[in-house]
């Protein structure tokens, strides 16, 4: 048993300082001014995700399980916690970006401070179930947060009037095919929801058996050159490919194109980490929300899929560069169960007004996608590596 613990604790102090330096990895090629900036009420600046994250484990992991610690700051549970109601005010999330202070120093001296700690902690501790699976939470909503702190910095840049790079040696560029296959899929009852030991969040669980009727999903996502027919045959212009809610939205935002995309010299040009670029056509169609996804779906006179039929069929999927909207809205499986306290704020409040996205993107962390994972946004959210695949 002792074995056990000891190569626990030395798996997570591993993967702790891992998962941990990523965040700050991410952050390098950004100036200080950049940390601050929070253009939209969706975007937090940089320097709040790596307060928040290091927040996280200081509240739930060190301030309850060791009686000696000492916490950093007194006021950091006000300024870093974001929406954990069962532990008390915080500062309103349009007002971020107007915290001066904290400065970028003292958060990364807090994050100094916090791992410091942790790793002391990890070295010294048994770890019980309950502590592991919330260390596992822990990192797990750290890599979270470091696919959200590359879509905030690519929105903080790409809306900087200069579009400046965040790196000329961007990696996020994949290319898609043109291939229209589609993949049969047979009726019948299949079971959807996570399975296994290893980590999972939990509005994942709850395997459970649906029926489908039998369907067809394309095997790779849309591409921004088949998106691009879609502008030029008039898409935005036309209410009949689009649901109410979504035509009101393309009216009140003058929506043309999928967001970082601009019309310059007779050429389609993106916002790229890389800077202004002229649109690649095989790359996968990115940062479109669920209105835009299902307009461009009913102009090809197909539809999205749902989370069940893309859960049931990505075995054979070219999945993974972009989060991909489904048509289903975010509701709880049968069976499931918020945690008590803090921790059950985690997913299930958020079960309203929301679709469902699955897959990954380019942005998301190693290790950190599977076939069950269930991400959701609102309808009108693009800030995200979002695309698109088609069903019918």
């Amino acid at each position: 048993m002792q074995v056990k613990i000891a190569v626990n604790q030395e798996n997570f102090i591993k993967k702790y300082k891992t998962v941990r330096s990523h965040s700050e990895t991410i952050c390098k090629p950004l100036e200080i001014e950049d940390y601050v900036v929070q253009p939209i009420v969706d975007v937090s600046p940089p320097k709040w995700h790596l307060g928040h994250t290091t927040w996280f484990f200081e509240t739930f992991i060190l301030k309850p399980y060791n009686r000696d610690y000492k916490v950093f700051n007194d006021q950091y549970d006000f300024v870093f916690n974001s929406y954990y109601e069962s532990l008390g005010a915080r500062v309103v999330r349009t007002d971020r970006g107007n915290l001066s202070r904290p400065s970028v120093t003292d958060v990364y001296r807090y994050r100094t401070y916090v791992d410091q700690h942790m790793e002391v902690f990890l070295q010294n501790t048994a770890l019980s179930e309950e502590l592991t699976a919330l260390l596992e939470l822990g990192l797990n909503h750290e890599q979270q947060h470091q696919e959200l702190l590359y879509s905030d910095i690519k929105y903080i840049l790409g809306h900087n009037p200069l579009f400046p790079a965040y790196s000329i040696n961007s990696v996020f560029n994949q290319n898609s095919s043109q291939n229209n296959e589609f993949i049969k899929i047979e009726s019948g009852i299949y079971e959807i929801g996570y399975q296994g030991d290893d980590f999972c969040f939990d509005n994942e669980l709850g395997r459970h058996k649906v029926y489908l009727e039998s369907f067809e999903i394309a095997k790779y996502p849309v591409t921004n050159a088949q998106y691009l027919e879609f502008i030029t045959d008039g898409g935005y212009t036309n209410f009949k490919y689009w649901h109410s809610e979504g035509w009101e939205w393309v009216k009140e935002n003058t929506a043309k194109s999928p967001l970082y995309w601009h019309y310059i010299d007779q050429k389609w040009m993106n916002y790229t980490f890389a800077g202004l670029k002229e649109i690649d056509l095989n790359e996968p169609v990115c940062h479109v929300n669920f209105y835009e996804a299902s307009a461009f779906a009913s102009w090809k006179g197909l539809r999205l899929p749902t989370e069940t039929e893309w859960e049931v069929a990505s075995p054979d999927l070219n999945w993974g560069q972009r989060w991909e909207w489904t048509d289903s809205a975010y509701l709880p499986y049968p069976g499931f169960q918020k945690a008590p306290g803090a921790i059950g704020e985690y997913n299930g409040k958020f079960m309203i007004s929301q679709m469902v996205l699955r897959g990954a993107s380019v942005a998301t962390p190693e290790g950190h996608s599977r076939s069950t994972y269930r991400n959701f946004f609102h309808p009108r959210h693009q800030w995200q590596f979002m695309g698109i695949r088609l069903a019918k």
